[in-house]
């Protein structure tokens, strides 16, 4: 997993509440057991209007010319800006997994649900809370300001806007560890590598007929 540390990118704002994750992620791609190839069909019901399936190419596609991820401005945005309950619904990983596939590090809104949330942090995406207001102003600011940019320092835990406004957020410190080195579960065990083989040497020496 990359990591992440500080991330500059375009946003683009997905003005709506409670975005679950069949929305993120709808049911009939999850049919395959691949863990890549879920970036194409992001939102897919949203932008498209034609039904898809896994795999299908995108130039056959009718894509929806008013979905903001279709729109040219946001072409590249590496930074996603949401309303309320983000990611609530089923607690599939393929959502987080469709998000960064798309090219997507950082995800703003005002809250998340639980779960997904977790699972952002487990595959390489940012998740920051920021209260109601903040967020308002920032898909006002966002819609009248083309190319408009975050950056963000995870270091720090810092969001920053073109302007230098900064804004604070909090993150467990074990997932801003996994963030920063680039660490999924798998890697954050074996992170413990020497002392899982000490325990495991000195377990069999107590109890040898295991």
């Amino acid at each position: 997993m990359e990591p992440l540390v500080c991330h500059a990118g375009i946003v683009v704002p997905l003005d709506r509440d409670n975005i679950d994750t069949d929305a993120i992620m709808p049911k009939q791609f999850m049919k395959s057991i691949a863990r890549a190839g879920f970036g194409a069909h992001l939102f897919d019901e949203w932008r498209y209007r034609d039904p898809g399936y896994y795999g299908k190419p995108a130039h056959e596609r009718t894509p929806e010319p008013d979905f903001v991820l279709n729109q040219p401005r946001y072409a590249g945005a590496s930074v996603l800006l949401a309303r309320r309950n983000f990611g609530c619904g089923s607690s599939r990983e393929h959502a987080p997994w469709a998000l960064h596939q798309y090219g997507f590090r950082v995800l703003i809104a005002e809250s998340f649900a639980d779960i997904f949330f977790n699972n952002c942090c487990k595959n390489g995406l940012l998740p920051i809370q920021l209260d109601a207001a903040t967020i308002a102003r920032l898909i006002g600011t966002v819609n009248a300001s083309p190319g408009y940019r975050l950056r963000v320092d995870l270091t720090t835990q810092t969001l920053c806007a073109p302007d230098d406004e900064r804004w604070s957020f909090d993150i467990a410190p074990s997932a801003r560890t996994q963030l920063l080195e680039g660490l999924d579960e798998t890697g954050a065990t074996l992170a413990h590598a020497d002392a899982i083989r000490a325990f495991e040497a000195a377990h069999l020496a107590r109890a040898p007929w295991l």
